[in-house]
C-alpha cells in the first residue's frame, strides 16, 4: 500500500469528529434501527448497504447518503455522527454505504467511478438510492450526499458523475471532483492531496461536465467544509473546489454573502446570499483533518432544505493540545453534567501507528449497576506521545497524565452502555498503550 494511502487511513478515524459533538433537539426513535440491505441492485465493487428509516417517516421522504472515512464502516458513521438523530427530527431516510476493500477507502480515482454509469463505488451507491426509491418510497427528487474525508471526496464524485440523481451535497474535508483521478490503478494522488493540483475554474468545471457527457439538466448545489491546517487533504483543495462548483453553476467566484456563524468560521455563499445558494464554503481557522466543532451536520441538513427553521449552531469552545502540532481540538462539553465518582468500567484500547504518528480509539463501558452521569477518564500516555487532535471528548493536557472528559451528547452511560472516543498523537518511537485507566476515580479493567 502506498505511503499516502497509509497516511489517509491513519487519520481517517478523526473524521468522526466532523459531527461528533452535535446536540440534537429530539432523541432517537425507540423502534427505528439500522438495518443491512442486501441484493440492492448493481454493485460492481461489492459495497455493503445499511439503512436508517425513522419511525413515522411519512410518504416520499428525502434520502441522505452519508459516506464514511477511510477505515470506517457505514455502522460506524451511523454511530459516530448525528445524521440519524437529525433524521428522527426531520423525517428523512439515511443510507450508509460501507467500502469493503482493504483500508475501507472509497474509489474516487478510477475512470469507472468518475463516469456516469461507469461502474465501481459511485454506481454501487447510486444503486442503493434507486433501491430506496423503489422499495421504501423515497423521493427521487430529494436525494442528497454527504461524507467526511474519503466520504467527502466521494460526495464530490457523486455530484459530478450523477447530477441527475443528487440535488445537493455537503463535503467535509474533501477535494474537487476528479482531483484524485489516476490511471495506474492507484487510489492515491499525492499532488492532489498536497493541494498542488491547481486549475482554472473553467478547467475544473469541464472536468465535472466530463463525468456525464451530454447532460444538460440542473446541477446539484454544493456545500464545502475545510480546516485551514489540514495536512492530509491540504487546504488549497477548498479553494479549488469553490472554483470548480461556481463554474459548474455559472456563478461568480466573488461571494454574494460572507459571515462568521461561529468563532473561527468564515462562511461564503456564491450565486445568492440565502441558505439555498448554489455553492457555500465554510473555512475553519486552525483546524486540521477533522472538524471537531458542533453544528456541521445540522448546517448540512439546513443547506439541503430538509428543515424549514433549524436552530442556529451553538458556539463551541475548543481546547487545543499544548504540544505542536495542534491542528484542532474537540469542543468543550458545554452544558454536560459534572462527573460523578461512581461505578466500575471496562476499557478497550486500540492503536494504529504509522511513521511518527498514531491513532488511538478508546471504548468506555459502564460495568456498574448505576448510570454514569458525566465522566472523566484519566490515563498516562507513554513517553514521547503527544495528542495532536481528538474527537468525542476533550483532552487535557496533550501529554503525560491526560484527562478525557465527555461532551454534552455522550456523558450519560447506562449500566452496560459504551461510548467510543479517540485521538491522533505524535510519537518518538514508543507506540505503546497507557498502563491503566480510571473513570471518575474508579480503576477500570482493560479488555
Amino acid at each position: 500500500m502506498r505511503r499516502g494511502v497509509r497516511s489517509l487511513l491513519a487519520v481517517a478515524a478523526s473524521a468522526l469528529a466532523v459531527v461528533g459533538g452535535l446536540v440534537v433537539a429530539s432523541p432517537p426513535a425507540v423502534a427505528a434501527t439500522l438495518t443491512e440491505v442486501t441484493n440492492f441492485g448493481t454493485n460492481p465493487s461489492n459495497l455493503r448497504m445499511h439503512l436508517y428509516v425513522p419511525d413515522n417517516v411519512g410518504t416520499r421522504p428525502a434520502i441522505v447518503v452519508a459516506v464514511h472515512y477511510c477505515t470506517g464502516t457505514g455502522p460506524a458513521f451511523y454511530s459516530g455522527t448525528q445524521f440519524a438523530q437529525l433524521a428522527d427530527q426531520y423525517k428523512y431516510i439515511v443510507i450508509y454505504p460501507s467500502a469493503t476493500r482493504s483500508g475501507a477507502c472509497f474509489d474516487v480515482s478510477s475512470p469507472a467511478s468518475l463516469t456516469h454509469n461507469g461502474g465501481s463505488d459511485s454506481l454501487s451507491i447510486v444503486s442503493m438510492v434507486r433501491w430506496v426509491v423503489a422499495n421504501r418510497g423515497g423521493d427521487a427528487d430529494r436525494v442528497y450526499a454527504t461524507g467526511a474525508s474519503s466520504g467527502g471526496m466521494m460526495t464530490n464524485v457523486l455530484l459530478g458523475a450523477y447530477p441527475d440523481v443528487f440535488k445537493a451535497g455537503a463535503s467535509f474535508m474533501g477535494v474537487p471532483y476528479g482531483c484524485f483521478a489516476t490511471t495506474d490503478g492507484s487510489m492515491w494522488n499525492t499532488t492532489c492531496a498536497n493541494g498542488q493540483l491547481i486549475k482554472t475554474a473553467q478547467q475544473w468545471g469541464d472536468q465535472v461536465r466530463s463525468g456525464y457527457p451530454g447532460y444538460s439538466g440542473p446541477r446539484p448545489r454544493m456545500q464545502l467544509f475545510h480546516g485551514t491546517d489540514d495536512t492530509t487533504l491540504r487546504y488549497p483543495n477548498f479553494g479549488e473546489a469553490i472554483k470548480q462548483w461556481t463554474n459548474v453553476h455559472g456563478v461568480s467566484q466573488t461571494p454574494a454573502y460572507t459571515d462568521t456563524p461561529q468563532s473561527g468560521w468564515t462562511r461564503t455563499r456564491y450565486g445568492s446570499a440565502g441558505v439555498n445558494a448554489a455553492v457555500e464554503g465554510i473555512s475553519l481557522a486552525g483546524v486540521g483533518h477533522n472538524l471537531p466543532l458542533s453544528g456541521q451536520a445540522l448546517l448540512a441538513i439546513q443547506f439541503f432544505g430538509l428543515t424549514s427553521a433549524p436552530p442556529s449552531p451553538s458556539p463551541s469552545t475548543s481546547v487545543s493540545p499544548s504540544a505542536p502540532p495542534s491542528p484542532s481540538a474537540p469542543p468543550s462539553p458545554s452544558g454536560s453534567p459534572s462527573p460523578q465518582p461512581q461505578g466500575s468500567c471496562r476499557i478497550g484500547y486500540t492503536v494504529n501507528p504509522w511513521n511518527t504518528g498514531l491513532t488511538a480509539n478508546i471504548t468506555i463501558t459502564n460495568t456498574a449497576t448505576s448510570t454514569v452521569n458525566g465522566w472523566a477518564l484519566v490515563f498516562t500516555l507513554p513517553g514521547g506521545q503527544a495528542i495532536t487532535s481528538g474527537w468525542s471528548a476533550t483532552y487535557t493536557p496533550a501529554s503525560g497524565t491526560v484527562t478525557a472528559r465527555n461532551l454534552n451528547y455522550n456523558g450519560t452511560l447506562a449500566p452496560g452502555a459504551s461510548t467510543t472516543v479517540g485521538f491522533n498523537a505524535n510519537h518518538t518511537g514508543n507506540t505503546g498503550k497507557p498502563p491503566s485507566f480510571t473513570l471518575n476515580g474508579s480503576t477500570c479493567t482493560i479488555a
